[in-house]
């Protein structure tokens, strides 16, 4: 008999919540590289939330020279938002697909408030005007093999 060994381990979803800059810089590095659709896009005004259901690559995942590369559903929520800002995102395209390159937290000269920055491939982004950073990043389903069969790549 050995000993247990890290690798042993039985991999959980994510479920991860950011409460400052630092914590949000966590999310963005996990959340690098997601896909979403703009129907994916969810913002409840009167609950002062916004959500985005997210296909986000497994960037944690230490068993990829196992299995391949993999993707898997992921909801990343944003609480006490004020507003809703894009530019560079043409809503009513359904077909449009996203992809997000980092989330970063611009405050406010009052603190905790400010606006959580939602940069996107192509000159896009989101800005979202919170009174604090509160956001959560979950997985919502069972990782499946990345369509492309590859890691995400940057120039």
């Amino acid at each position: 008999m050995s000993d247990a060994k890290f690798e042993d381990g039985r991999e959980a979803p994510l479920n991860l919540g950011a409460e400052d800059a630092e914590d949000l810089a966590v999310l963005s590095a996990l959340a690098q590289d997601a896909v979403f659709g703009t129907p994916d896009m969810k913002w409840e005004k009167g609950a002062r939330r916004f959500s985005i259901l997210l296909n986000r690559f497994r960037w944690e995942d230490g068993g990829a020279d196992r299995h391949g590369p993999e993707r898997v559903r992921s909801v990343l929520t944003l609480e006490t938002v004020q507003s809703v800002a894009s530019q560079g995102v043409d809503r009513s395209d359904p077909d449009l697909v996203l992809s997000l390159l980092s989330l970063t937290f611009e405050p406010d000269e009052e603190a905790p408030g400010g606006a959580v920055l939602l940069t996107l491939a192509g000159d896009g982004a989101i800005r979202i005007r919170v009174e604090a950073p509160q956001a959560r990043l979950r997985d919502v389903t069972r990782p499946y093999g990345a369509v492309s069969g590859h890691r995400p790549t940057h120039d």
